[in-house]
């Protein structure tokens, strides 16, 4: 009788996190930040139709990096699970922590579980109406994060949170935090244009629905192009 093959528990853990923080690495990344008026999240993302941010619910937004197909499905189950809480209770019942410790459950289930784990990381945040920010980084194992002022996701996260770091104003107008993410995600090496992005805010001023994405044309007049 033949035995089956052994591999240590530790083994395992180790060898799915690296599968998936390639994966991850290869994606472009993106930052999300508090500035004066709200939460900006800027992507590096060509396309037009594939979304790295989209709105969840009326205050809150998601952003992914990674594999697409993957951290898309994780976007629609988590807009189906705030609309039916969202009727079912009430819509002040829906927020950032509860849909984020859901992604996280169900991230460190597959990733203990499962062969293969996610190759996403995700980010939910939430402009409080009560005041106050809400970050929360969710990575492929389910690891939740809450971060204060600033995140960031995907390839190359060290560096463009080295530069970050040294760059956030709180009390920044949004011309001047989009200006700042960008330089921090392209560094010195190279330069991102209009077409090369993608950009959404949770803005206080605009009431209930406060997640809007800011087209090309307006980011062009926020970048003095």
């Amino acid at each position: 009788m033949t035995m089956p093959y052994y591999v240590a528990p530790e083994q395992v853990m180790k060898d799915r996190a690296e599968y998936a923080q390639k994966g991850i690495a290869r994606g472009r990344a993106l930052v999300a930040v508090a500035y004066a008026d709200g939460i900006l999240i800027v992507a590096e993302n060509p396309s037009r139709t594939l979304h790295k941010v989209s709105e969840i619910y009326d205050r809150v937004a998601f952003a992914g990096v990674g594999k697409y197909n993957e951290f898309d499905q994780l976007r629609v189950a988590g807009i189906r699970h705030a609309d039916t809480k969202g009727y079912a209770y009430s819509r002040e019942d829906v927020d950032a922590r509860s849909l984020a410790n859901l992604y996280a459950q169900y991230l460190g289930q597959v990733f203990t579980h499962e062969m293969k784990p996610l190759e996403v990381e995700i980010l939910v945040a939430e402009l409080s109406p009560a005041g106050g920010n809400r970050l929360y980084h969710i990575a492929y194992d389910g690891t939740v994060v809450d971060e204060e002022n600033w995140t960031v996701l995907g390839g190359e996260a060290e560096a463009i949170a080295a530069r970050l770091e040294q760059a956030f104003d709180p009390a920044a107008t949004l011309g001047a935090a989009v200006q700042s993410c960008i330089a921090c995600l392209a560094g010195d090496a190279r330069t991102l244009g209009v077409d090369d992005l993608e950009v959404g805010v949770l803005e206080k001023s605009v009431g209930r629905r406060a997640f809007r994405r800011i087209e090309r044309a307006e980011l062009s007049a926020l970048l003095g192009a």
